[in-house]
């Protein structure tokens, strides 16, 4: 199993975030009123919200939103999303925080083959890594090595391709790689979650997961966005 690791500002208003915290199942398309609208204002034209209701809680609420001129449309949830088993907080490598903050969301990969999407996708193997050795140069970067020879402590680094069902699809969040500071967390992903509280990471059901990265377009520079509704 991946280790459990792995969120700005996002909706209005906390009454409006409860009054949406009913699962939903993939799309539902269309406008949303102005107290429904994320607070994001930065370049991006398409956005994931995460939003959880404490720092201590454990899930949240997932919306993918794309930008329509100056208002947002709701393209998928909200939806139930998994998070890290200390909440929300700030991460390194001895909690299991999932970071707060707005992040891109500039390449996907997966034991799987490519589902559809139009991020760069690497399909791994057991030669894959994610390295999470603090003292390592390749700290919070992927790296191609066969187990045994790897240039960094492998006990302290994920080999993608052995993980299982949980990384038969994952987008990377670009938490902590640039600048890439030693120790202050890596391996950071939304992928496959399986209903438990990660290690950090952000997680969904696999089919929503898929229905996501076939939305996500690298021309209108994603990022996810993950916060503790105020």
């Amino acid at each position: 199993m991946p280790r459990i690791r792995h969120v700005g500002s996002v909706l209005a208003a906390v009454a409006v975030f409860f009054a949406v915290s009913a699962c939903g199942g993939g799309r539902n398309s269309g406008p949303v009123t102005d107290a429904l609208q994320p607070s994001y204002h930065g370049p991006a034209q398409q956005l994931i919200t995460v939003v959880s209701g404490s720092p201590t809680h454990t899930a949240g609420r997932l919306t993918a939103w794309q930008r329509n001129g100056d208002h947002w449309t709701r393209v998928f949830g909200p939806l139930h999303a998994d998070l890290g088993a200390d909440g929300i907080g700030v991460a390194n490598e001895t909690t299991a925080h999932t970071p707060a903050g707005t992040w891109p969301l500039t390449e996907a990969f997966g034991i799987q083959p490519d589902p559809g999407t139009r991020l760069p996708y690497r399909q791994v193997t057991d030669k894959d890594w994610w390295v999470s050795d603090p003292t390592s140069p390749y700290y919070n970067t992927h790296y191609t090595c066969a187990p045994g020879t790897c240039p960094f402590k492998e006990e302290d680094g994920e080999d993608l391709g052995e993980a299982g069902p949980a990384y038969d699809h994952a987008v990377v969040i670009d938490y902590n790689r640039s600048p890439v500071v030693p120790g202050n967390g890596s391996a950071i992903f939304l992928h496959v979650g399986d209903g438990n509280p990660t290690a950090g990471c952000v997680t969904v059901p696999g089919p929503t997961l898929v229905d996501i990265m076939r939305w996500l377009d690298p021309a209108d520079n994603p990022v996810i966005d993950i916060s503790v509704a105020e």
